[in-house]
């Protein structure tokens, strides 16, 4: 039964974008109320149909399946002229040199470099600092591995802002105990709190000083709101052969449907995880890989109103959420979630998620899959039309005044 155990680290019944099954229980709630009519709204995923991908993306992956099977079947680690491309557009926006020969793998989306970064650094037993709240998977793939979390505290609702309120004693106390890797997003997801620049150094002095690896997913560091500063962890000084960058053009690009992430960072880390991207998936998607000629390289002002409309989005909701009577939310500084905390209800609170499905239509992902101190919070990814999207938020507080305690 141990493989069983093993398998059970990686429940996906809650995770973003996994719809649970109905069934006899799901239909006993469904009729406890009236239903609250309106569009069907997924905040489990962005929308892309809402906002289309970066012009010409299609071009390049159709130029992409024109040039064959010398596109198709690249290195394991991606096309190296296209590696080659994007390594100082890297380069340029973190602040530090990108190896595009032996610093750089494009992996099958963000998700398939988290993988690979956390198999290639954590073994059994080894100890690992994880963020709490912080990505889903992280913990998951941690204990997958075999891993033991150490878990460190981010106070991002008792912080103030141009603050993630990451516990560096606490930090400190996990490398103390031995932790070797330290894994994190910046902006974090699902709060959308960005780590300011002291945090930042502070994290990267730790690391120094007791010589841990490093692995910071930055998806969403191009997405930045109005007032937020951003701090690149790989600028500091670190030892370049500790540090892994995660990023892609997925969620800020509406390019999730390509599956495109990349690595970058130690020579030593990056070499471990093409070995295992053989064997797993051989490589990134070939086609896909030719999209990533347009990174960093869209029309003029495009970025700018890509920023400016999910800002309106995120105003609205968070009027929204603040009419909800005993509800917190903090405004995202960047990318495209909310983590709203809400009041005590009446039902538990992993049955109101199933509610707001059935009653609302209205898809979110549980608090539980970023933290279990945060049961009462939801996450949002509010990459959606604009009116549906705060039409759905106020459905929400119809239920939960249905709800409330």
């Amino acid at each position: 039964m141990a493989i069983e155990a093993k398998f059970s680290k990686l429940g996906a019944d809650d995770a973003p974008g996994q719809e649970v099954r109905q069934n006899a229980k799901d239909v006993e709630l469904l009729l406890r109320g009236d239903t609250v009519p309106g569009r069907k709204v997924d905040f489990s995923h962005g929308d892309v149909d809402a906002h289309e991908p970066t012009p010409g993306a299609f071009d390049l992956f159709t130029t992409g399946v024109e040039r064959g099977g010398c596109q198709a079947y690249t290195e394991y680690r991606g096309n190296l002229d296209i590696r080659a491309l994007i390594a100082p557009r890297l380069a340029d926006f973190t602040g530090a040199p990108v190896d595009a020969d032996d610093g750089l793998i494009i992996t099958p989306g963000t998700q398939g470099a988290l993988f690979l970064a956390v198999a290639s650094t954590v073994d059994q037993g080894d100890k690992v600092a994880i963020v709490q709240p912080d990505y889903f998977a992280n913990r998951k793939l941690v204990e997958f591995f075999g891993g033991v979390m150490v878990p460190v505290q981010m106070r991002y609702d008792q912080s103030p802002e141009g603050e993630a309120g990451l516990d560096l004693d606490e930090l400190e106390d996990a490398f103390k105990a031995g932790a070797r890797v330290f894994l994190f997003s910046n902006p974090n997801n699902p709060t959308g709190v960005v780590y300011s620049a002291e945090e930042i150094s502070r994290i990267a002095a730790l690391g120094e000083k007791y010589g841990a690896t490093v692995i910071v997913d930055q998806l969403y560091s191009r997405l930045r709101y109005t007032g937020a500063s951003y701090t690149h962890f790989r600028a500091q000084a670190v030892n370049p052969e500790n540090v892994i960058t995660i990023m892609g053009p997925s969620k800020t690009e509406s390019l999730s449907g390509y599956r495109l992430g990349v690595a970058f960072g130690s020579a030593r880390i990056i070499a471990r995880m093409e070995k295992l991207q053989a064997i797993v998936s051989l490589r990134a998607a070939g086609y896909s890989q030719a999209v990533l000629r347009g990174w960093f390289d869209e029309p003029a002002a495009w970025m700018e109103e890509r920023i400016r409309k999910h800002q309106a989005i995120r105003d609205g909701l968070v009027d929204a959420l603040r009419g909800i009577e005993g509800a917190f939310v903090r405004p995202s500084m960047a990318g495209s979630y909310l983590f709203p905390r809400l009041p005590d209800l009446s039902v538990s609170h992993s049955d109101f998620v199933k509610i707001l499905r059935l009653q609302a239509g209205v898809i979110v992902t549980p608090g539980t899959e970023f933290s279990p101190h945060t049961a009462n919070s939801v996450r949002l990814n509010f990459s959606q039309d604009h009116a549906a999207a705060v039409a759905a938020v106020e459905r929400m507080a119809v239920l939960v005044e249905r709800y409330r305690t």
